[in-house]
């Protein structure tokens, strides 16, 4: 039985990890964030002491099989329900995966310190930590799939719908995400739709803008690049 300064020890360490985490989601501005990720940390690691240690009285009556590691076991389901809580559907695209996955990665590091295995959990810390903010920049150098992009189009009054438009993309349909018409400022006859594309490619973004200005109807086109 580990004594009561190493139990206060070890839910203390946990708080640390969960925070160098939960600290990155948190800049962006996810619902799981600084708070979650400490509070899953240091359950997970209460959970994998009460586990491991809670029972040690047990197995020294008769008739009684204990597996301490069965408690610990349900934490990596149960994470489960917490990270769905953070993933959203917004539109055709499909938001908080990583989040999900960073808050049961969390979990798994809080059972690691509850465990005793210190160097296991600080060594996950600090990969889940570069994989979240050190990946990003370059996931968004280099992967151009996931580009967004936003063009404006000034039409003739009516020229264009949301049906229409989808018929004139084709198979491309699906990378609208926005589609925006509101009447224009500098004439009354002329509607001004805002298009925003996601998951596009530059091919894909080139034949899309050469499609869109070919369309009867459209008498200026403006593409704004990628959305802030």
């Amino acid at each position: 039985m580990i004594t009561n300064m190493e139990l206060i020890s070890r839910l203390v360490l946990a708080a640390v990890p969960g925070s160098v985490i939960g600290f990155e989601r948190e800049r962006l501005s996810w619902a799981a964030g600084l708070r979650t990720h400490m509070l899953v940390c240091v359950g997970s690691a209460l959970i994998m002491i009460v586990s491991a240690f809670g029972f040690a009285d047990v197995p020294g009556t008769d008739h009684v099989v204990l597996d301490p590691s069965r408690v610990a076991a349900q934490v990596v389901s149960g994470i489960g329900f917490l990270g769905a809580g953070s993933i959203l559907l917004r539109g055709e695209i499909i938001r908080g995966l990583t989040t999900a996955a960073s808050l049961w990665s969390v979990a798994a590091v809080g059972l690691a310190v509850g465990g005793g295995l210190y160097t296991a959990s600080i060594a996950a810390t600090i990969i889940v930590r570069i994989i979240l903010a050190g990946i990003k920049p370059i996931e968004k150098r280099f992967i151009t799939v996931k580009q967004r992009r936003q063009l404006t189009l000034l039409v003739e009054r009516g020229a264009m719908t949301f049906h229409s438009l989808h018929e004139a993309l084709g198979p491309a349909s699906p990378r609208v995400k926005q589609f925006v018409m509101q009447q224009s400022d500098d004439d009354p006859q002329m509607d001004e739709v805002m298009i925003t594309l996601h998951r596009v490619s530059s091919l894909e973004i080139k034949a899309i803008c050469e499609q869109l200005r070919a369309l009867p109807g459209v008498k200026e086109f403006r593409d704004n690049g990628e959305p802030a």
